[in-house]
């Protein structure tokens, strides 16, 4: 889209009076403790791996991670070329409205602003259910859960006050010592391979992904949707590099990198430790007995018997960290959502001015803090305070994470076909066969497919919980309703209008300029003009 001699840059940095976020805070692995955090790996296995093989794939658990991660490693190939090209806060927003237009591209953002707004309260429900099974072990005291949930809020409220440079910093801590568990736990399951764990190649198989296993004696049968569904939910959080852009020291080379490098890390190390998991059993269907009957235990079991009690100790604590450091990676990226479109007055102007000391999106964040504690007040008025295992975790956790995912799923399928538009007409002779069309059409299928995978199982997905069924209606309400605020925005305000989603950042006068050529070695499937 051109711009004419009158009309204001389409640039942030050569806007005169326009809140900027702090550029070149972070670094390459800045973003990646940023990212990788929202995708939380240990509370993704623990929470996670059970389904998968209690009431999935059985055996196959192990080979839906990674089929999911073979998809997403195509999905992120488009997605990355994608951020080559367009640097902004916006994520999805800014590159649908780039690809496809300003109406989809607002329904997207206000999309992407309910789904990452509904994951960190989603989280504290996790959270204040984990930290009062604690506290009671420990104090044999029973602390309401609403009063744990919003201590949590309280806590990244303050955090993400602060420099992005300190999140980070918080976050990577959380991360390495999430990591450093789960590889010691794998380490000492197939250690005992052959003496204690059963550790089968078969596991691997990519055709069992697509498999589930029958109803034998009191074991429900496993449907092979959930399993995949559950895999995928495992990487939300991966796909928030593109929101920190303008924030990082060299944007076109950082996020396309941080987005590879967050697919094969997680992908590796969830289908490690599925396999581990399901190994430390003598016969998959004891595993997949105590998956469906005692999925608390299904980790800690095998860790106190092949590793040591220690190590369970050290999980039940990482969870708790783990929740709060997930919770605060998509609390940062939901500001920057509200911030992203405030900036652009499709929000009050207000969420689009930055801290004066620290650059962060302080009144964003403020307005994500308030929405989180307003989700936690009104679940603990409806469902009640009592009963942390439905209301906390069942409900709060379960409900909002649903919400939530379904429209992401739904984001990364609609950027997927906005990549083959915005290069064919904007960037023809970048345009490649694999990068720019087919990788992005597979990615889209996938999606679409995952996403009727959620909804084809949503009683069970839903937790049998009444609220699941209106899940879909109330995200695609939001979808109408971006569209036809675009559209009244396209008819009363066309200069506004041209502009949604539109801004980008190309650095502040006088910073190196950047080419966005892809480092050495990570392209995954050549340059432009190949």
């Amino acid at each position: 889209m051109s711009e004419s001699a009158s009309s204001p840059p389409l640039d942030v940095a050569q806007r005169q009076g326009m809140h900027l976020l702090q550029p070149k805070a972070v670094g390459l692995i800045g973003v990646l403790f940023l990212t990788l955090t929202g995708s939380a790996p240990i509370t993704a296995m623990l929470l996670n791996v059970p389904i998968v093989v209690g009431n999935g794939n059985g055996l196959g658990a192990p080979a839906a991670f990674l089929v999911a991660t073979v998809i997403l490693i195509v999905f992120s190939v488009g997605y990355a070329a994608m951020a080559r090209k367009v640097t902004a806060a916006g994520g999805f927003y800014s590159f649908i409205s780039h690809g496809i237009g300003q109406e989809l591209g607002m329904a997207m953002g206000f999309a992407a602003v309910l789904a990452y707004s509904v994951f960190e309260p989603s989280l504290t429900g996790g959270f204040a259910y984990f930290l009062n099974l604690k506290i009671s072990q420990l104090f044999g005291i029973n602390v309401p859960w609403p009063v744990l949930a919003l201590a949590m809020v309280a806590g990244i409220a303050i955090l993400a006050h602060f420099d992005i440079k300190f999140s980070s910093q918080v976050l990577g801590v959380a991360l390495i010592a999430e990591v450093v568990c789960l590889i010691v736990f794998d380490a000492g399951v197939f250690s005992h391979a052959g003496n204690g764990a059963v550790v089968q190649l078969s596991a691997l198989d990519p055709t069992r992904a697509f498999q589930g296993f029958p109803k034998v004696g009191k074991l429900t049968e496993g449907l092979a949707g959930i399993g995949l569904f559950f895999a995928f939910w495992s990487w939300v959080g991966f796909e928030m590099a593109p929101n920190y852009a303008e924030e990082s020291r060299d944007p076109k080379r950082i996020v396309p990198l941080s987005l590879y490098i967050s697919v094969i890390l997680l992908g590796v190390l969830y289908t490690l430790t599925c396999w581990a998991a399901q190994s430390g059993f003598p016969d998959i269907g004891k595993a997949i007995g105590e998956a469906q009957n005692n999925s608390a235990t299904f980790f800690f079991g095998t860790a106190t018997r092949l590793i040591g009690p220690w190590l369970a100790t050290l999980m039940s604590y990482l969870i708790l960290t783990g929740s709060f450091a997930c919770g605060m990676a998509f609390h940062n990226t939901a500001a920057r959502y509200f911030y992203s479109l405030g900036r652009e007055r499709l929000l009050p102007p207000i969420f689009g001015r930055t801290h004066p000391k620290y650059r962060t999106p302080s009144s964003a964040s403020l307005a994500q803090s308030v929405v989180s504690a307003a989700i936690i007040i009104l679940f603990a008025i409806f469902t009640g305070t009592d009963n942390p295992t439905n209301q906390a975790y069942g409900e709060l956790y379960g409900l909002m994470a649903l919400l939530g995912t379904i429209l992401i799923l739904a984001a990364q399928a609609i950027v997927s076909i906005a990549i083959i538009r915005y290069f064919r007409r904007e960037h023809p002779n970048d345009h490649h066969w694999w990068r720019t069309l087919i990788a992005p059409v597979i990615a889209f299928l996938a999606q679409a497919y995952v996403i009727y995978l959620c909804i084809d199982n949503l009683a069970f997905v839903g937790g049998g919980f009444a609220f699941a069924t209106w899940i879909p209606w109330i995200d695609l309400g939001v979808v109408i309703f971006g569209i036809l605020a675009a559209l009244a925005i396209k008819r009363s305000d066309p200069a506004k209008f041209s502009e949604i989603g539109r801004l980008i950042y190309e650095g502040l006068p006088g910073e190196p300029e950047t080419t966005g050529e892809e480092a050495p070695g990570y392209a995954f499937g050549g340059r432009a003009g190949d």
